[in-house]
């Protein structure tokens, strides 16, 4: 059974140029040209990723992503857009997409993105359900975490920071390493995203007794819930 990959974007030649790429992955292609549209459909399909415009009849795509969720979607969302300077970029990753590629775009490139996304969806489906340290357990399937046995609410980012950090336990984890497999950015857009995040995840953990992450100053971070740094 093919891939399904949904495309919301109202240009029909840009429209097009990704079905096109999409076919040549193997994949099957489903185009949607406004909003509205776009949100019916990413609730009745199962698609394992959508391409995703900003611009489109009905509102901002990315401020929909929270929408796309609600509906019930649990693909990865590519967001393609002409609003591609670095902060919108950051805004978009900050609001749930999973990968944000700017136009005009290379075909080749954007192959290379759907194919990296498609990897990690079906990585998900194939790796062991629980990733536990002491009481501290994280629940890949339901993206769940838990701290003895207390539910820890984590946004999706933060939930990908932190399955990050467990898959690197005890070993230093530097800021351009999560910029790169966190946020799939190459560069550093020169904010304090990645610091504001963990922060924020750490005081969670802490909250509901785990010291799990810890600071290692002029390097980065390392996740020793079991004292695994030493």
């Amino acid at each position: 059974m093919q891939d399904r990959i949904l495309i919301i974007e109202d240009d029909a030649e840009t429209a097009a140029a990704v079905a096109a790429v999409v076919a040549e992955l193997g994949c099957e292609a489903e185009i949607r040209g406004t909003l509205d549209e776009g949100l019916a459909e990413a609730g009745l399909g199962d698609y394992r990723v959508i391409v995703l415009d900003r611009m489109l009849p009905g509102g901002d795509g990315v401020e929909a992503m929270a929408r796309i969720r609600a509906v019930g979607s649990r693909a990865l969302i590519l967001v393609l857009s002409a609003l591609g300077r670095a902060a919108e970029r950051v805004e978009g990753l900050e609001k749930g997409a999973d990968d944000y590629l700017p136009k005009p775009f290379e075909p080749d490139e954007l192959r290379a993105r759907l194919r990296a996304l498609l990897r990690r969806g079906t990585m998900q489906v194939l790796d062991n359900d629980l990733l536990a340290f002491g009481e501290l357990e994280i629940r890949m399937k339901a993206r769940t975490v838990h701290v003895k046995r207390t539910h820890v609410p984590v946004s999706p980012k933060e939930f990908e920071l932190l399955t990050y950090f467990a898959r690197n336990a005890g070993q230093v984890v530097t800021r351009m390493q999560l910029l790169e497999n966190v946020w799939h950015l190459h560069f550093d857009p020169g904010t304090n995203v990645v610091d504001v995040h963990v922060g924020r995840l750490r005081r969670k953990l802490e909250d509901a007794g785990s010291a799990a992450i810890q600071t290692a100053r002029g390097e980065g971070y390392v996740f020793a819930p079991l004292g695994a740094a030493g």
